[in-house]
């Protein structure tokens, strides 16, 4: 059975203020790098072996930062495990796409339609599996991923078989792999 720890990076300032990040590249704030360093605590007694991140910057932040407390090597960067593009929804609160960009905003809801230079959910769903599957053929015990809240929700939902609610920063999933099959829990 292999296991990962997939986690949502730390606060920016662009969560704090309810903005849709995406591909753009958000630093940490203060509370963010203190979530890091309380993330490191929650799962210093369960025997992390390795850390990886997304490639932008709030996930590898985190990740270098809980990587240095543990006293691990820095952590391994992969680009797929970055946040879902959200086109022209980016640095816009949900409030402010639903005022400037009312169909499309009510299409991404309903799921017909991805807003212009988004990402699907098909996509998203594959690189994440995609992914996690390298992480755990290439990590020898648990495995620490560090990642974002819209590509962890989409791809736990579809894990686990029922709707996640939103991801808080710094919130922990445990994922175990059979070989066959991955199956969730929030550690």
């Amino acid at each position: 059975m292999s296991r990962i720890l997939l986690v949502r990076h730390g606060q920016t300032a662009w969560n704090a203020a309810g903005k849709l990040q995406g591909h753009t590249d958000i630093e940490l704030d203060e509370v963010g790098r203190r979530q890091a360093l309380s993330l490191a605590e929650s799962v210093r007694a369960l025997g992390v072996a390795g850390v990886w991140a997304s490639d932008l910057l709030r996930a590898r932040e985190t990740a270098e930062i809980a990587a240095a407390a543990l006293g691990l090597p820095p952590p391994r960067i992969d680009p797929e495990l970055r946040e879902r593009r959200f086109g022209m929804f980016e640095g816009l609160t949900r409030d402010e796409c639903a005022t400037k960009h009312p169909e499309a905003w009510k299409a991404w809801l309903d799921r017909t339609a991805v807003p212009q230079g988004g990402e699907d959910r098909t996509t998203v769903l594959a690189r994440m599996t995609r992914v996690l599957n390298r992480v755990i053929a290439n990590t020898d015990g648990l495995a620490l991923v560090v990642s974002h809240g819209g590509v962890m929700r989409l791809w736990l939902t579809e894990h686990v078989g029922a709707s996640i609610g939103p991801i808080t920063n710094g919130a922990v999933h445990a994922v175990e792999h059979d070989g066959a099959r991955f199956r969730v829990s929030t550690l």
